[in-house]
């Protein structure tokens, strides 16, 4: 990605949080290289950042389904090659997904091809990146998809291809004294 054409998506959205989101963190860091949906090109990127937690990774399980001992229990994955608990490679592969939704526009996955390439260790902090590499027309793109760790080792690299709609008026209108509204009402997620 270009550093000098990246800018934090809360610098470049309406309100200070993007539009086609319903909420962000603090802990969560956003850039991309194109402010509005018209401007895409091949070449521009997005990024999304954050760590996950022994929690992150017991909360993807429960609501997953996905309880491999691997995930889960300290003692068992230490005898096995990883050495200790690692995060679900679908949880890390979430953090495309969450990069995607901040390319400017609402955006609709199509497919996605990935190759899982190393471990996620706990406790660590995650990137993913995701650079326009072909324009399909009808505002569809292909792009490639890398997750690398603190370390800047690729997890996780592969495909997708998007739709880029425009957002819904009322989201665009959205401003930084309108709080976004979960299901349950709530600003947060909910918790457990």
């Amino acid at each position: 990605m270009d550093a000098t054409r990246a800018t934090s998506v809360d610098e470049q959205s309406a309100g200070g949080r993007d539009p086609g989101v319903a909420y962000d963190d603090e802990e969560w860091t956003a850039t991309r290289t194109v402010e509005r949906r018209e401007n895409l090109a091949v070449g521009d990127s997005v990024v999304f950042e954050k760590s996950f937690s022994e929690d992150d990774i017991d909360t993807f399980a429960r609501t997953s389904g996905d309880t491999n001992r691997l995930h889960l229990d300290g003692e068992f994955a230490g005898e096995t090659r990883f050495g200790g608990r690692i995060a679900h490679g679908t949880l890390v592969s979430g953090l495309v997904s969450a990069a995607l939704a901040r390319l400017p526009g609402l955006t609709v996955y199509l497919s996605q091809d990935t190759s899982f390439n190393a471990p996620a260790t706990m406790g660590g902090r995650f990137t993913a990146e995701c650079e326009i590499v072909e324009e399909l027309g009808d505002w569809q793109y292909r792009l490639t998809t890398v997750v690398t760790d603190e370390a800047g080792t690729e997890l996780i690299d592969g495909e997708a291809v998007v739709l880029v709609d425009e957002l819904p008026e009322t989201s665009a209108a959205s401003t930084a004294d309108e709080s976004p509204s979960l299901e349950n009402g709530s600003t947060e997620p909910k918790g457990e």
